[in-house]
């Protein structure tokens, strides 16, 4: 068989977006918070009226129990503390934005989570384990003579990493 009439590989190395290989695992934790999808979550900043969308965040809905005649979920909002009061009066008017949103009664109230949300709260601290005395004074004396402030501060803290990490794996 000549190589022209070869079938063409299938290509196995497309590229995808992000969002559509993080929907698989994000999907069943969505799913137990009561959301159907991550509509609410990613397009809040749209959907919420000012100044909610930058003090609150959906944290979870709340559907009714067999009740038939029941409109609608509990939107469970997190908000910053202090914005705890005119959420829970503007709730309706929470609960309209997100229904409007969406086109039909998908929220029929809102409530407060009591766990606070904080902007920036995803930002991890730094954790960075400070080195023992003897590993400071190790460092201190092997770098004493670098003259350029900058390079010999660069040069101690690689030297603290590396030393209280070779130090944390020998512990263990």
């Amino acid at each position: 068989m000549p190589k022209d009439d070869l079938p063409e590989p299938k290509r196995r190395n497309k590229t995808l977006n992000l969002a559509d290989v993080l929907a698989g695992a994000l999907d069943p934790v969505l799913k137990k918070r009561g959301f159907a999808s991550r509509d609410i979550i990613t397009h809040w900043t749209v959907m919420a009226p000012e100044p909610y969308d930058k003090v609150a965040v959906p944290d979870k809905l709340v559907w009714p129990r067999a009740e038939r005649g029941a409109e609608g979920a509990t939107l469970v909002l997190r908000c910053v503390p202090g914005h705890a009061l005119a959420i829970q009066h503007e709730g309706q008017k929470i609960a309209a934005a997100v229904n409007r949103y969406f086109g039909y009664v998908l929220v029929g109230q809102v409530r407060l989570s009591p766990e606070p949300f904080t902007p920036g709260s995803g930002a991890k601290p730094d954790k960075r384990p400070q080195p023992s005395p003897s590993v400071q004074a190790k460092v201190g004396a092997q770098v004493a003579d670098i003259e350029d402030d900058d390079l010999r501060e660069a040069l101690r803290t690689l030297g603290h990493a590396l030393l209280s990490r070779s130090r944390g794996n020998a512990g263990s």
